[in-house]
């Protein structure tokens, strides 16, 4: 029988002493190639990504990275796993190079002359090979995020975890960022996870949105998008006039977009829109808030 390959999860629940409710049955599948999870802060993803990384454990659910059991045998993750969290020290004046060349002893490397070819090959390949004696303390933001990748690249790792990768960085960085991402995710499995909707967008061929601990939704963007293609609407509201009820708003040089869901607008300036995935994002994180107001 053929071992079944991905990252399955089951069922995950996770409470803190706090009384904190931060996974709330989770359930993902999820095979080779860039996965996004996408949600506001608080709504878990940071929880999970810890979860996965077997840095906490869950109160109950199941982790199964292809076909073996990650709770019961959580070494088995961290030898396959990369790691890239949100936020990224630094020792003062220790240089990317030996810093790299440390963390990669720390991944098996015990041959130096192996471990250099692989240190080589991570600077290469996040193009920090020409700073690489520079102090890692001295690097701007973008520097060190692609230093915090290529230390989570070690090994050629099975799946890589990549938590909040791109905030503050300038558009230049992100896109030399996404392209070593999209360039990792041809033989990994990539979870980006990230509330800024165009990453996903732009990275990622399925998607899950995690609200309140719990996926609501989750394909691939047009799947996610195509049963409101004939609920969404727009209008173009002039700056000083009151803005209707809306799903969201986006500024706009002459005024205010406004965007509603319905199957038809009250409002007749509005016409037909064309959903996105931030509509999506936006229409399920209110339907779980009037969930939770309810209930």
């Amino acid at each position: 029988m053929q071992k079944q390959s991905g990252l399955i999860v089951e069922g995950l629940f996770k409470t803190y002493k706090n009384g904190v409710k931060a996974l709330n049955g989770v359930d993902l599948e999820v095979g080779p190639g860039m996965y996004g999870l996408l949600g506001p802060n608080g709504a878990g993803k940071s929880s999970l990504m810890r979860t996965l990384a077997t840095l906490q454990t869950p109160d109950s659910g199941r982790i199964i990275l292809d076909g073996v059991d990650v709770l019961a045998n959580p070494d088995f993750m961290r030898s396959k796993l990369g790691y890239l969290p949100q936020h990224i020290g630094a020792y003062p004046g220790i240089t990317a190079r030996t810093l790299l060349d440390r963390f990669a002893w720390l991944k098996g490397f015990t041959q130096t002359s192996t471990r250099r070819r692989e240190v080589d090959r991570l600077l290469e390949q996040v193009n920090l090979a020409d700073v690489a004696d520079r102090a890692v303390s001295t690097y701007s933001g973008g520097m060190l995020r692609r230093f915090g990748i290529a230390i989570a690249l070690i090994g050629e790792p099975r799946l890589i975890i990549v938590d909040e990768p791109t905030a503050g960085l300038d558009p230049a960085e992100r896109n030399r960022f996404h392209c070593v991402l999209a360039d990792v995710a041809a033989d990994a499995i990539v979870l980006l996870s990230t509330h800024i909707v165009e990453d996903i967008e732009n990275l990622c061929q399925r998607l899950a949105i995690l609200a309140s601990g719990r996926i609501v939704v989750e394909g691939t963007a047009p799947e996610v998008t195509a049963p409101h293609k004939d609920k969404m609407w727009q209008a173009l509201i002039p700056r000083g006039e009151q803005l209707p009820a809306s799903l969201h708003n986006i500024a706009k040089p002459d005024g205010t977009q406004v965007i509603v869901h319905g199957e038809k607008p009250e409002d007749p300036r509005f016409t037909a829109h064309t959903p996105r995935l931030e509509d999506i994002y936006h229409l399920a994180i209110e339907q779980v808030k009037d969930q939770r107001e309810a209930a």
